[in-house]
């Protein structure tokens, strides 16, 4: 385990209270070890985890105006998701200064609601530490390229929604053809058509195969909402 001060130095944090941060990154495995009670990061990330979904709803809000509510919403919700906070975590380097106890095994890289869990808290120790305005900027400085650059289609299954609009009417199920393969074998693109009796409703393309299906789905339902 790293000592603290590394963090401080390669984050630039001047911290005002070493302790609270010693908190956010106790695991409550460590307590048994200690014999003490509360002094995990647990209160701690619950106040994290308020500061996170104000500032990221914020960024999301500001940055993309080319959303509705719903999407905005799925958006923030992927963003701040176990596989998206503990992403950070591991960006950050945080798991070097856990404090785990010999109750737990396993490799804590691996550990993401730890991993979740411990960014929620050292963002609520800094909260407390640095002010808003502090713990802002730096979480807008992690996440404003995420949330400029966050393909929102990849949050919406248009293929179900366009099974579900064609299966009201119709008992038959779409159908998925592959037009075109190109590129080389580590950065191909597919081109795939959307199908329904005989008819072509849709074409996408995308690094997947799925992704082009999703595409495909997606030019049908506008082509529908447009008739």
């Amino acid at each position: 385990m790293k000592e603290l001060k590394e963090l401080f130095q390669k984050l630039e944090i001047s911290p005002k209270h070493v302790a609270l941060y010693e908190q956010a990154f106790t695991h409550s495995s460590y307590n048994a070890d200690a014999n003490t009670k509360h002094q995990d990061y647990e209160r701690l990330e619950f106040l994290g985890d308020a500061v996170i979904d104000c500032v990221v709803g914020e960024m999301v809000f500001v940055a993309r105006p080319d959303l509705d509510q719903g999407p905005l919403t799925k958006l923030r919700a992927a963003l701040v998701s176990t596989q998206g906070l503990s992403e950070m975590s591991r960006k950050l380097g945080l798991y070097d200064y856990i404090r785990l106890g010999n109750s737990f095994s396993g490799d804590i890289k691996q550990a993401s609601h730890i991993l979740e869990d411990v960014f929620e808290s050292f963002i609520g120790a800094m909260y407390l530490d640095q002010g808003y305005a502090k713990t802002r900027s730096f979480l807008a400085d992690l996440f404003i390229e995420l949330v400029k650059k966050f393909d929102v289609d990849s949050l919406t299954d248009y293929k179900s929604k366009l099974q579900e609009e064609i299966q009201s009417e119709h008992r038959e199920s779409v159908n998925y053809e592959l037009l075109e393969e190109s590129g080389p074998a580590h950065d191909r693109t597919y081109k795939i058509r959307v199908v329904f009796d005989g008819i072509e409703m849709g074409v996408g393309v995308g690094k997947t195969k799925q992704q082009a299906e999703q595409m495909a789905a997606k030019e049908a339902l506008e082509k529908e909402a447009r008739q």
